[in-house]
């Protein structure tokens, strides 16, 4: 059974800007929009069916729909990459549960196929961990260089192009095993599935300990 785990919101250590406490607090995920009823499809533009699944690279097509307002969304799911503890310097990441959680970095493309103008929303994808756990997107109160998190523009017109990176939270040093976009529970889901590239630093190591491996070797 597919589960939901609580989104995290992360400010900078100090930060006080717009009065939030500037440490990480996890909450519950905020209501799921409801399948679009009343978006106006271009006639020569398919929906991707509910249930379809992509790689990284291919593109859906979903009639996107919040509070009324909504317009057809391209989703591209580009890439995956794991990322580091030490990548969060700076952040407030004092709870076990956060410091015990593998970070996944997922590049997207966004372009408004549609008809109407629509924006101010979160890029509407979740991530997928290994033990079948959907993660919300990491929302941040100030910016995070590694990969940087932003909302669809408040005017996103027909035609517009938008590239954005969302950070994946996986607890207890989980994995990222897919992308998915479930407007709400009952959706069957369309997923995108890939290769995560892993962190520098580990091949790094990696070469490091078969180099001393093979010099203990000629040692003896």
């Amino acid at each position: 059974m597919l589960t939901t785990a609580a989104a995290l919101v992360l400010g900078g250590c100090g930060d006080g800007g717009s009065g939030s406490d500037s440490s990480p607090s996890a909450e519950s995920s905020s209501p799921l929009p409801t399948p679009s009823t009343s978006v106006d499809v271009p006639a020569d533009t398919s929906i991707t069916p509910p249930g379809t699944k992509l790689g990284f690279g291919e593109k859906a097509t979903v009639a996107y729909e919040v509070k009324d307002e909504g317009t057809v969304l391209d989703l591209t799911v580009n890439s995956a990459e794991q990322g580091e503890l030490s990548d969060f310097a700076g952040f407030d990441l004092q709870d076990k549960y956060q410091r015990q959680a593998s970070y996944y970095y997922v590049r997207v493309n966004v372009e408004n196929a549609g008809k109407d103008t629509f924006g101010g929303v979160d890029v509407p994808l979740w991530g997928i961990s290994g033990n079948n756990t959907l993660l919300p997107p990491v929302k941040f109160l100030s910016a995070f260089a590694p990969c940087p998190t932003e909302p669809l523009p408040k005017k996103f017109k027909p035609g517009d192009k938008f590239t954005t990176c969302l950070v994946f939270l996986s607890p207890n040093k989980g994995d990222l095993a897919g992308v998915s976009y479930r407007p709400t529970e009952d959706y069957v889901p369309i997923e995108w599935h890939g290769k995560v590239t892993k962190p520098k630093s580990d091949k790094g190591k990696g070469k490091q300990g078969d180099k001393g491996k093979q010099g203990d070797k000629k040692q003896q």
